[in-house]
């Protein structure tokens, strides 16, 4: 009976402790580095944001990156909103330098310290790619003017805090400088658009408690799919597996069958991609040829699911 007491009162202590720790905060490392921007940055920028960030940044509500209720985030995360990222002073990134913001891009550390969870780390972004997104954020695009609409914090759920103890965590700042991919090699530069900058993994593998962002190909279902996303409405969808599986996977998808259903939401034989899958139409040929091509290389994996929304 003792020995249960005590196992108890341990659990106990060790919830109470992740509650009072909440998410932590980190050092931060002042970098010197000042952008050069030119019109090619900022539009490089823009057709990434366009991908990547504004799934999460921009609201209906505003036209604006000012951050939205994160709906198709698991529920078992808790209540996630993500930030406003337009150049107001007070509420968005209008106080960021350069340095800073690339620091966020690649750690996922604000400038004061405290840790964002959720968002993808770059920490293997080409610098080319990181000075693009930092151009675009501070250009004259209109949807990341400075618009005073406050953040609204989010509630991070137990399992979420637990997380940050033994996987949720900074990556590591680079060390030396991360050239462009060479687009002529189609496997590598595939590997760096699947994985490295539109991290198409993260939804495609099993689970999102089961990545590894420092080796992403150790996360568990690797492109497997069958991760819980959610739609606009709350509904479950579940990710495609786009190992090369004959069976199950994309093994004996054509590039033309892929490319219609990355580009334009067409899929043979079956209803069309929905949220949060959206077609991805400003990728190029080579692009898609590279993310194909890279795709067709992943062990594969049988894991058949089922393309239906669950309430």
């Amino acid at each position: 009976m003792w020995l249960v007491i005590a196992v108890l009162v341990l659990a106990i202590g060790f919830v109470a402790f992740l509650e009072i720790r909440g998410i932590p905060s980190y050092p931060t490392t002042t970098l010197s580095l000042k952008i050069e921007s030119t019109p090619e940055k900022v539009a490089n920028g823009e057709k990434i944001a366009a991908m990547l960030c504004n799934g999460c940044h921009l609201s209906t509500q505003t036209n604006k990156v000012t951050g939205r209720l994160m709906l198709d985030l698991p529920k078992e995360f808790g209540t996630i909103h993500s930030f406003n990222i337009t150049q107001d002073k007070e509420y968005g990134i209008g106080k960021y330098s350069d340095a800073e913001l690339v620091y966020l891009l690649r750690t996922g550390i604000k400038r004061d310290g405290s840790f964002n969870p959720v968002m993808p780390k770059f920490a293997k972004l080409s610098d080319y790619d990181i000075e693009s997104i930092v151009s675009y954020l501070h250009s004259d695009r209109p949807e990341v003017q400075a618009n005073n609409t406050p953040n609204v914090e989010c509630d991070y759920s137990l399992l979420s805090k637990f997380l940050c103890l033994v996987a949720f965590k900074p990556s590591e700042y680079p060390d030396k400088p991360i050239a462009n991919p060479d687009t002529t090699n189609l496997l590598a530069y595939g590997k760096y658009l699947c994985v490295d900058l539109y991290a198409c993994y993260a939804c495609h593998s099993a689970d999102f408690k089961t990545l590894d962002y420092v080796n992403p190909e150790k996360s568990g279902g690797f492109f497997g799919g069958g991760n819980h996303l959610l739609d606009l409405e709350g509904r479950l969808v579940l990710s495609a597996n786009i190992t090369p599986d004959e069976e199950t996977g994309i093994g004996n998808w054509s590039l033309e069958r892929f490319d219609r259903a990355l580009r334009s939401g067409l899929v043979q034989d079956g209803p069309a991609l929905r949220y949060p899958m959206m077609p991805h139409a400003r990728l190029s040929d080579l692009e898609v040829k590279a993310i194909y091509s890279y795709l067709k290389t992943v062990p594969k994996l049988k894991n058949k699911v089922e393309r239906h929304l669950e309430s």
